[in-house]
């Protein structure tokens, strides 16, 4: 089967224009957006639930027409108040399969999702977890911020709160485990360190220790991440083995950038369209 991936798109309307476009011609038998769906700009509590039910319907019905199976999770940017529209709006389409905590079976491959992130500087904490129970604070820009369908939720003592909640490897531990680990594919929004995926254009690698433990001792065929967009740019690496998995992170910048993989084989391939 072959797959096409894309992430961070942030509610591009070009780019998801695009999207089903390039599946068909690839000839793509599912497609996987690996979070951050929605608008950043402007008010979230009116844009992301409007994209959701105009913009992601939409499109989710044209993949749903055609045929191609379509997976999904939402991003660290998508506020989790809205995961219940999300998910009733994935809900409507046979094709359209929402996975984050999931496995999804498709074409004899188990697709597994994750979306929690490690924590960082910015204030939305709605998918933050420590990474491991050793984990050290970065400095933070303000209080933090959860969601809630009547606003935000403030959080004057975010390092407290958030060592009373499960770490980023304890999340791992709890996803569905596949049947068979050579023929899953993990959707890990969160990239892996030490692999060249999590490189910050200003210096920093802010990717997961928890993840790449996690890659290195269940070795699934594939892992799918995203997170850091401007990264491949920054290290000049896209893919990369961990032992036998294959690690993707495409990244997304201003061009519409995508991977096409063969699942059978591993061969893949990255592009970068303009508008």
């Amino acid at each position: 089967m072959r797959l096409l991936y894309v992430t961070d798109l942030h509610g591009s309307r070009w780019k998801y224009d695009r999207l089903l476009a390039t599946a068909v011609a690839c000839e793509a038998g599912a497609v996987i957006n690996g979070g951050d769906l929605l608008p950043k700009s402007g008010d979230p509590f009116s844009e992301q639930p409007r994209f959701i039910r105009e913009t992601l319907a939409a499109h989710f019905a044209a993949f749903d027409a055609a045929g191609i199976h379509y997976l999904a999770c939402p991003g660290n940017d998508d506020l989790m108040c809205f995961d219940d529209l999300f998910e009733t709006t994935c809900a409507r389409y046979p094709y359209v399969h929402s996975l984050a905590g999931r496995k999804i079976v498709i074409g004899g491959y188990e697709f597994v999702g994750m979306n929690w992130v490690v924590d960082y500087p910015f204030r939305l904490k709605d998918r933050c977890r420590m990474d491991t129970a050793a984990y050290v604070f970065g400095t933070q820009y303000d209080t933090g911020l959860l969601s809630q369908p009547n606003g935000w939720r403030e959080l004057p003592d975010w390092f407290t709160y958030a060592r009373s909640q499960p770490t980023l490897a304890d999340e791992l531990g709890r996803l569905p485990r596949p049947a068979d680990m050579t023929r899953s594919v993990y959707v890990i929004h969160m990239p892996p360190h030490r692999l060249g995926l999590d490189e910050c254009g200003s210096g920093p690698r802010v990717g997961s220790a928890a993840v790449y433990d996690f890659l290195r001792a269940s070795q699934p065929r594939l892992a799918l991440h995203g997170h850091i967009h401007e990264s491949p740019e920054v290290s000049g690496r896209w893919s990369t083995w961990l032992d036998r998995t294959l690690c993707i992170q495409p990244g997304q910048l201003d061009p519409f950038t995508y991977v096409v993989i063969d699942l059978a084989t591993l061969a893949c391939e990255r592009y970068r369209e303009d508008r």
